[in-house]
C-alpha cells in the first residue's frame, strides 16, 4: 500500500524478497527508491492514474530481475494490479498494488513466440536462399538470414577444395587448410566484422582455429562464452584484439554438409545480444546450415559446369582477328551476365584463296558445356569447308548436314565472303539475324537476304547472294544477344543498332565494339554476345 504521495505505507513479505528490502527500509520511500528496475515512470504514472479515476488498472506487465532469485540475472515478469483506496466517508487514502510473478507463462509464451519465429525463419530461408545458381549470392543469402535471428555477425567459409574436386578431402588434424570465405554480414553494424579474413580470397587457415575444426569434425563447434584462448582460435588476422573490444562473447561454428561432404561452416558471433549461444541456437543453425548447404553444393556445381563451358567456348574462339588483305577488323565475346546461361556464340575469320576472307558469326541454341561443345565442332567443320573454297551457300549445306547429328538441336549462322580488292561480297545465313553494313558516306542499312533455317534442319539447299561493297565500307555481324530483349520489339532494337551505327559511323573499329556492348547490352543479360566488324580499307592491298 502506498500513500496519496506514492510513499510507501505496508509491504508484505513476499514483496520484500521482490525487491530485496525489507519493511523498515521501505515504508516512506517511493517506488525509484525500491524497486530494482532502471525506470519505474510507467509504474508511478499508472498509480496517478488510478489516484485520479478511482478505476482499477488490472495485470500491468513490468520485466525486471529480483534477488530473491538465486540467478540475479534472470529476467521475471510481473503482472501487478492497482486499486485506489478510499475510507468511509470517500477520502483517498492511496492505492493498493498486487503483484504476481507470472515469470513461468511469460517464458512459455516467449518460447513459443521463439520456436514460430524460427519456423518462419527456416521457411523464409528456403525461399531466400539458393534463389540463383550464383554460388557467392547464396553465401550472402545465408549470411544474412542468419544475422536475422540468430546472430549479430554471420560468415560462411568453404573448402578452397571444393572449386575443382568432386568429393573435397577432410581436413588434415595437424595442417592448416585453404578455405575461401564468401560472404561476411552483421546487423547492427560491428567493429567485430573487421576480424574477417577478406572475402573471396583464398587464405589458410590454422589447424586449430574453431571453424577448422568445426569443418574437420562435421560437428558444430559452440563456446558460450569466449575467453582469450577462444579469440585467440577464432581467427588471424594481426589484431587479435578486434573481437575482445567489439564486445564479442559467445561463439558458434556449424558445418556445411551436402551429399555426404562437408563443404564449408557457417560461424556465428554474438556482440550486441548479451545471451549466450546455447543448445537450442545450435540445432537451429545446423538444420539452417543443412538446408543451405543443398543450395551451396548446387551452386558450386554449376559454377564448375559454367567455368568448364566459358573456359571451353573462350578456348575454341580465335584469341585475336587475324590481319587480312584489305581489311579491318574488330571482335568481342562477353558471357552471359545471368550465371545460369553460358551459350555458344561463336565468330571467325578464315583466309580465302586469292586474297579473300570469310567472315563467319553463329549461335548454337541452348547452353552449357553442350552448346559450347557443338560450336567447336561446327567452328572445326566451317574451317574444313572454307579451305575448298565453296560459296557461302554451299558451306551452310554442309554445315547443315553436319549439325543434324549433334547433341544440340539447331544453330543459326552467317557465313560471308569479302574480297576487299573486287570490293565484292557473298552471303548466306541460316536463320541468324541480318548483317549491317555501314556505307563511307555513314548511312547504314541491313543486309537482308531471304534467310534459310536455321542449321540442323537438314536436307536443305541455301542460296548465295551477291553485293558490292565500296572502299570504307563496314560490315556488322553480331549474335541476337546484342539486340533481342524481353521486353522491347526486335524491329525497334534493330533499329536502335542503325542509329548507333550512323551516330559514330566514323568511331574507331575497336571503339565501336566497346560502343554497342556498352549502349545495347542489358545489365543481367542471360545470353551471351558475339560481335565482329569489319571495314574495307580505302586503298585495298591488292598482294
Amino acid at each position: 500500500m502506498l500513500d496519496p504521495d506514492l510513499r510507501y505505507m505496508l509491504v508484505n513479505p513476499v514483496l520484500e524478497k521482490i525487491h530485496g528490502k525489507p519493511a523498515g527500509e521501505t515504508v516512506g520511500r517511493h517506488p525509484s527508491e525500491v524497486i530494482p528496475v532502471p525506470d519505474t515512470s510507467r509504474i508511478e504514472a499508472a498509480m496517478h492514474r488510478v489516484l485520479a479515476t478511482g478505476e482499477p488498472l488490472l495485470n500491468q506487465s513490468t520485466l525486471s530481475t529480483t534477488p530473491s532469485d538465486p540467478d540475479p540475472r534472470a529476467e521475471h515478469a510481473w503482472s501487478a494490479s492497482y486499486y485506489r483506496l478510499q475510507d468511509q466517508r470517500g477520502h483517498i487514502i492511496g492505492v493498493a498494488v498486487t503483484v504476481v510473478d507470472d515469470s513461468e507463462r511469460h517464458r512459455a509464451a516467449a518460447e513459443a513466440g521463439r520456436v514460430r519465429g524460427r519456423l518462419a525463419t527456416l521457411a523464409e530461408a528456403g525461399m531466400r536462399i539458393g534463389s540463383s545458381l550464383d554460388l557467392d549470392r547464396t553465401a550472402h543469402e545465408l549470411a544474412d538470414i542468419a544475422v536475422d535471428d540468430l546472430a549479430d555477425v554471420a560468415a560462411v567459409d568453404v573448402l578452397d577444395v571444393i572449386f575443382t574436386a568432386a568429393d573435397p578431402a577432410v581436413p588434415d588434424p595437424g595442417q592448416g587448410t585453404a578455405f575461401r570465405p564468401l560472404a561476411v554480414a552483421a546487423r547492427p553494424p560491428t567493429d567485430a566484422v573487421r576480424a574477417a579474413d577478406p572475402v573471396g580470397e583464398s587464405v589458410i587457415y590454422a589447424a586449430d582455429r574453431l571453424v577448422t575444426q568445426c569443418v574437420r569434425t562435421g560437428r558444430p563447434v559452440l563456446v558460450p562464452q569466449l575467453t582469450a584462448e577462444s579469440f585467440r582460435r577464432l581467427g588471424t588476422r594481426p589484431d587479435s584484439g578486434i573481437l575482445d573490444r567489439a564486445g564479442a562473447h559467445s561463439y558458434l561454428a556449424v558445418p556445411l554438409r551436402a551429399h555426404g561432404c562437408v563443404l564449408g561452416a557457417l560461424s556465428l558471433l554474438r556482440v550486441h545480444d548479451p545471451r549466450p549461444f546455447d543448445e537450442d541456437d545450435r540445432d537451429f543453425a545446423v538444420e539452417l546450415a543443412d538446408r543451405a548447404a543443398i543450395c551451396v553444393d548446387n551452386a558450386r556445381w554449376y559454377r564448375h559446369e559454367r567455368d568448364t563451358a566459358l573456359a571451353l567456348q573462350r578456348s575454341l574462339l580465335p584469341h585475336r582477328a587475324p590481319d587480312r588483305p584489305g581489311l579491318g577488323i574488330a571482335t568481342r565475346y562477353r558471357p552471359a551476365d545471368d550465371t545460369s546461361e553460358i551459350g555458344g556464340d561463336w565468330y571467325d575469320v578464315l583466309p580465302l584463296a586469292g586474297d579473300g576472307t570469310a567472315l563467319v558469326i553463329g549461335d548454337v541454341m541452348g547452353s552449357g558445356a553442350t552448346a559450347a561443345a557443338t560450336m567447336g565442332q561446327l567452328r572445326t567443320a566451317t574451317r574444313a569447308l572454307a579451305r575448298l573454297d565453296l560459296p557461302p551457300g554451299a558451306v551452310l549445306s554442309g554445315l547443315d548436314s553436319l549439325a543434324e547429328d549433334l547433341d544440340s538441336s539447331f544453330a543459326t549462322c552467317t557465313y560471308l565472303t569479302c574480297r576487299p580488292a573486287a570490293g565484292t561480297c557473298e552471303i548466306a545465313t541460316a536463320g541468324h539475324l541480318p548483317p549491317v553494313v555501314i556505307r563511307p558516306d555513314g548511312t547504314t542499312g541491313l543486309i537482308d537476304p531471304a534467310p534459310g533455317p536455321p542449321l540442323g534442319i537438314g536436307g536443305t539447299t541455301f542460296t548465295t547472294h551477291r553485293l558490292t561493297l565500296a572502299p570504307g565500307s563496314r560490315v556488322l555481324l553480331y549474335t541476337d544477344g546484342l539486340v533481342e530483349t524481353r521486353t522491347d520489339p526486335i524491329d525497334d532494337r534493330l533499329q536502335l543498332l542503325l542509329d548507333l551505327l550512323t551516330r559514330h559511323a566514323h568511331r574507331e573499329l575497336e571503339d565501336t565494339c566497346d560502343l554497342l556492348l556498352e549502349e545495347l547490352r542489358h545489365p543481367g543479360s542471360r545470353d551471351d554476345v558475339a560481335l565482329l566488324l569489319a571495314s574495307l580499307t580505302r586503298t585495298p592491298n591488292r598482294g
